[in-house]
């Protein structure tokens, strides 16, 4: 991260403003297609297929409630929410929509790639098979990012497929990404409480994939401890962590401020291991207390490989704008503190490396070069 050293003379490093964040180009890498549902969308598909099980059909009372009904401390409780939108994400018309509906509002916040994940298995419930919901999700994004062109935003996406944790079909969804993965899906993911349903227990699905040459992402280290995350980069050789936010168990702080590292930590960030993190849903399940106590300051300063996402934008009421401004506002992070965790979720992506690097250097360094000079243009004295 930047040095915050001022010489005589010379400009401090500038704290971005708001609409700096947002004109900001990201990347996100932890998103779930279910928990970023527009209300008005789902109150306007929960109509259409004849569902009554919402708390309020008002739009803006239904957003409050997803925030609060989130907003527990409890990661079990945080999943219950999902019931309502999987819910009203059961026909191939209603999954069209929400992920064209997703790329647009992932675009209009300046996020310019994403990887969005989802599980197929919760959507079959009105008959469509499993390949039939990966097809009209990909449709969905490539209508979602031609309209988002068409307003002037770029943005490309790509999905991983997830298997439920709790569950018995990751050998099926596993076969499921590898065989739509030069259709829109980049890779794969398992989710779903961690207590009690270690990664291990799929382990067949990621020995396939692992021979398929394919790319996985594992939710390890959120609700969960070490054992978590061990399992998810010793035993099922997974790509990143998801969360991966207990990793801060493995490293001591002493009162001089001299940091140790444990075997595990050392290792992931060795290894430069990806970390998907996610503050404000960290907060909403009790991961960390407050944006200033994030584990992400101290994993950052130690320059782990961390990048920044959403995770449930619904749910968590968020976006990277705002994300990148709770972070700005707790650490005063400036601009280039926040191209370095963008730039490090670029080179996490799960992209061919020619496209990661045509990215980084063409849109994203550009992108903040241009944020950065901005002050010079601006008035003086």
């Amino acid at each position: 991260m930047e040095k915050q050293i001022t010489l005589a003379g010379t400009t401090a490093p500038r704290v971005p403003t708001a609409e700096q964040i947002a004109r900001a180009p990201k990347v996100l890498l932890h998103d779930h297609l279910d928990g970023g549902l527009r209300p008005e969308t789902i109150v306007e598909l929960a109509a259409d297929c004849g569902y009554e099980g919402l708390p309020t059909i008002d739009p803006a009372e239904l957003g409050v409630w997803f925030r609060e009904a989130a907003d527990s401390g409890s990661l079990e409780r945080y999943l219950e929410t999902f019931a309502h939108t999987c819910a009203v994400m059961q026909t191939r018309e209603a999954l069209v929509r929400v992920a064209a509906d997703c790329a647009e509002d992932l675009a209009a916040d300046g996020v310019v790639y994403a990887e969005v994940r989802y599980a197929p298995e919760q959507h079959l419930e009105a008959g469509l098979t499993l390949d039939e919901v990966v097809e009209a999700v990909n449709e969905g994004f490539r209508l979602g990012e031609a309209n988002a062109r068409a307003r002037g935003h770029r943005i490309r996406v790509g999905t991983l497929l997830t298997a439920m944790r709790h569950a018995a079909r990751s050998q099926e969804i596993a076969e499921l990404a590898n065989r739509h993965r030069d259709r829109g899906v980049v890779g794969f993911d398992i989710a779903g409480a961690e207590a009690g349903h270690p990664p291990t227990r799929h382990q067949a699905a990621f020995d396939y994939l692992k021979g398929e040459n394919n790319h996985f992402t594992i939710h390890a280290g959120e609700a969960f401890g070490l054992p978590s995350i061990w399992e998810a980069v010793q035993c099922c050789g997974a790509d990143r962590l998801g969360h991966g936010v207990r990793i801060v168990d493995d490293i001591t702080v002493g009162e001089d401020g001299r940091v140790e590292l444990g075997r595990l930590a050392a290792y992931v960030r060795d290894k430069r291991v990806p970390l998907e993190m996610c503050p404000t849903s960290n907060l909403q399940t009790g991961a960390a207390a407050s944006y200033a106590e994030h584990p992400i300051g101290l994993l950052a300063g130690l320059k782990f490989r961390v990048t920044v996402n959403t995770d449930n934008r619904l749910m968590s009421g968020t976006s990277m704008s705002r994300e990148f401004g709770h972070l700005v506002d707790a650490f005063g992070y400036t601009l280039g503190d926040l191209e370095w965790f963008t730039v490090n979720a670029m080179k996490s992506a799960f992209l061919p490396f020619d496209e990661r690097l045509a990215m980084i250097n063409d849109v994203i360094k550009p992108g903040y070069a241009e944020l950065k000079a901005e002050w010079l243009f601006g008035p003086r004295g």
